[in-house]
């Protein structure tokens, strides 16, 4: 498999942690030392793998259980060796982001390893 199927791949388990609020599933696409950052509601928002995986299991009923599945669009893909910088897309939580994923490859499988997140629109 291509670099870049796998970091596809890669996306679609995260986006597949958040619909299902599957933390297990969120710590398998990021690098342990992966940092989530961004700015929500206007307020500056800095988490650990740990603390994004307790926020997306709290999401109780799961997006999928409540028939609001992640709808998500991958919009460039940059790899450069074991690199790459994804722009996605995405709706969770009735809000759209727009994602920056940094992937770094390691022992031959990519990991997210920082997401910047942008708030589109509430």
């Amino acid at each position: 498999m291509d670099d870049k199927t796998q970091i596809e791949n890669m996306v679609q388990l995260y986006v597949d942690s958040m619909d299902e609020s599957n933390p297990e599933k969120v710590k398998q696409a990021f690098h342990r030392n992966a940092k989530v950052v961004g700015y929500l509601h206007g307020e500056f928002m800095e988490m650990s793998v740990g603390d994004f995986a307790g926020f997306v299991e709290s999401q109780k009923p799961s997006p999928k259980e409540k028939g609001e599945n992640v709808v998500y669009e991958i919009l460039s893909c940059d790899i450069q060796g074991a690199t790459a910088a994804i722009k996605v897309r995405d709706k969770y939580l009735g809000i759209t982001f727009l994602d920056t994923l940094s992937f770094i490859k390691v022992e031959n499988e990519w990991k997210i390893y920082n997401k910047l997140f942008h708030v589109e629109s509430e």
